[in-house]
């Protein structure tokens, strides 16, 4: 494997330091020195901490919608209930346990109420992607006549929204992972009866 671009350090650095204490907490100089680079380095590939913000979130956002899924491109239709509990509880495995998700999440959660942009982030991870792709796959699965006819737009926030609230349950409280998890798959499979065909 190559070096790592400097670059791509310095986002690294920010991130793990962000996620950590939190943007207002973290200096130039200190996320240059976690990069392994002197202060006035970093300058010559970003403006500023503000301008690092702004790249760390468009790779983060890229990274995230290419391994979770978008509204345009939400994966697989599911062929059965069961394929569509495998896929979701794949894609929780993801965003429960990717090394730079994990450290998105904490960020966002930290900084939501600080920082208005980080705020909307946080509103369109938690909440409009998910449910965006779960309304565009409920719609695939109802007319595939994998799944009872209703409202996909009501049917992803019943399914998706209840989900969002344990993930920051496990983020909060780790060691209750696995019952968690258990309680998850139990909700998923509780869904999938109510709307089978």
């Amino acid at each position: 494997m190559g070096k790592i671009p400097t670059k791509d350090r310095i986002l690294e650095s920010a991130l793990t330091l962000f996620s950590e204490k939190g943007y207002d907490g973290v200096g130039v100089d200190l996320i240059a020195e976690n990069a392994g680079i002197k202060g006035p380095s970093l300058y010559k590939h970003f403006k500023g901490k503000e301008d690092i913000l702004k790249a760390l979130i468009s790779k983060s956002d890229f990274y995230y919608q290419q391994n979770f899924g978008s509204e345009n491109n939400p994966g697989k239709t599911p062929a059965s209930m069961d394929e569509m509990i495998e896929q979701s509880l794949k894609r929780i495995e993801f965003t429960l346990h990717d090394p730079t998700i994990k450290k998105v999440r904490k960020m966002l959660t930290m900084e939501q109420f600080r920082n208005q942009s980080i705020g909307l982030l946080t509103t369109k991870y938690n909440i409009d992607l998910v449910q965006s792709i779960y309304r565009n796959v409920f719609r695939q699965m109802i007319e595939n006549g994998t799944m009872r006819a209703g409202n996909p737009e009501m049917l992803a926030m019943e399914f998706a929204l209840p989900v969002t609230i344990l993930i920051q349950q496990i983020d909060r409280e780790p060691e209750h992972e696995r019952e968690i998890m258990d309680k998850i798959e139990q909700y998923f499979r509780y869904f999938a009866d109510e709307n089978k065909v």
